[in-house]
């Protein structure tokens, strides 16, 4: 009996068995999904942020502070990126059939 293939297309096969593992890479894989999950949640609020704005649903104070607070977010998310070592254009997930996260 021979061990799984790892990366295989088949999109039957096993969650595990598609996923290539790299066990010196854990910390900066970790890092890195850690930072994209942010990265995705920042743009969801961002995103949030416009439509309120579009809709006349806040106040011109209101969407200051918000626009203040994703811009100081995402200046975060690049300064994690730039200490831990991770590109900010890497932070991304490929979610298989679905394409890409972001």
């Amino acid at each position: 009996m021979s061990a799984p293939v790892l990366d295989t297309p088949d999109l039957d096969a096993p969650v595990l068995a598609r996923i290539s593992i790299d066990p010196d890479r854990v910390e900066q894989d970790l890092v890195r999904l850690v930072l994209t999950l942010v990265e995705f949640l920042r743009r969801l609020m961002e995103a949030q942020a416009v439509r309120r704005m579009e809709a006349e649903t806040i106040t011109a104070e209101e969407a200051e502070r918000l626009g203040l607070t994703l811009l100081r977010s995402r200046e975060a998310v690049v300064s994690l990126c730039q200490r831990l070592g991770v590109a900010p254009e890497s932070l991304n997930l490929d979610l298989g059939p679905l394409g890409r996260l972001m």
